[in-house]
């Protein structure tokens, strides 16, 4: 598989470590880079993470792009993807966060990608997928949305939860670790709580996942509801879910069940030890379940909470879904 990244930010540069980790039979091949920012900042940036820590192995750069571990990765600076040669490129990843558009979502194709995937929501995507919760609707589709985070992290475990008792009604809270959309110190945002220091408050806030989980699980469509709190942490988020079920069911046959769930699940995880956001870096499910927070009231009404690597698990999913993609 042949694939190509525009935007060699957060996602771009995650994605990339892990492909460059994954076994030489991979068949993955990254034929192009496309970033507006100087080739040196984007070696330094990849070479150099804050969350992730340093790459282990060696990165340059020469007048055609960066080279890793020896090996040659072209790189262009087009503000304009349209005029970058993509011919032979299987999926392109937009990683760049602005393909809201069909114009600029299609450019790639206009390239010579065959498929593009979008890392994030996007209105001109021709359907969303997430995995674990609807890949079986990606069809023939050339240009996919992979939905945001924190729906890569609620629309399994819903679906799940359904699958297990029904679920009647509920209500996310995502515990989010702030994000380059908020300002390091008090400055002008159109969401005023947004517009605080994103590293010294809890910030309330909304998240894109409610709407989401509608397009994703429609069959839930209009029964659940959402909300955000940004807190001071640089990575690792959190989902809290609490869900009225159809059918009651005693605490130990749901977690029992739940369990066997994530346990038969490409993207859920099981966690028994006491874990803090910090253990959960660079962990590639799109949920870990702490197993031992699940709280049964009454019969019917459930609270779940799951940990998720928000930059890591969203990335390793971007590669799941460029599989699917490249082989339909």
């Amino acid at each position: 598989m042949k694939l190509a990244i525009n935007g060699f930010g957060r996602i771009g540069r995650t994605i990339l470590r892990q492909i460059l980790a994954l076994p030489a039979d991979s068949n993955i091949e990254v034929a192009l880079i496309n970033d507006i920012a100087p080739l040196e900042t984007c070696a330094y940036l990849f070479q150099y993470d804050s969350t992730f820590g340093p790459y282990v192995g060696t990165v340059d750069v020469d007048e055609t792009g960066l080279i890793v571990d020896e090996r040659s990765i072209p790189m262009t600076q087009s503000s304009d993807l349209a005029q970058v040669d993509l011919t032979g490129v299987d999926v392109l990843l937009d990683c760049t966060g602005i393909a809201r558009s069909s114009d600029v979502a299609r450019r790639g194709l206009q390239a010579g990608a065959a498929k593009v995937l979008i890392s994030g929501p996007s209105p001109a995507a021709e359907v969303t997928i997430v995995v674990g919760a609807n890949e079986d609707s990606l069809g023939d589709a050339r240009i996919v949305s992979n939905a945001s985070c924190t729906t890569n992290a609620l629309a399994p475990l819903l679906k799940q939860v359904d699958q297990i008792a029904g679920v009647h009604s509920a209500h996310m809270t995502t515990i989010h670790c702030y994000t380059n959309s908020q300002p390091m110190v008090d400055a002008p945002r159109g969401d005023l709580a947004r517009s605080r220091a994103g590293a010294l408050s809890m910030v309330p806030t909304t998240s894109s996942a409610t709407h989401l989980i509608d397009v994703v699980l429609p069959h839930l469509a209009g029964r659940i509801s959402g909300a955000a709190v940004r807190v001071p942490t640089a990575s690792v988020s959190a989902i809290d879910l609490v869900a009225t079920l159809e059918q009651e069911m005693g605490l130990e046959d749901f977690q029992a069940e739940l369990h066997r769930a994530a346990d038969t699940s490409p993207v859920l995880g099981w966690a028994t030890m006491p874990l803090v956001s910090t253990d959960l870096r660079a962990r590639p499910e799109s949920l870990v379940i702490a197993g031992t927070e699940t709280r049964l009231a009454g019969q019917n009404q459930v609270r779940v909470f799951g940990w998720y690597d928000n930059e890591w698990g969203f990335s390793a999913r971007m590669l799941d879904v460029a599989r699917l993609m490249s082989r339909v």
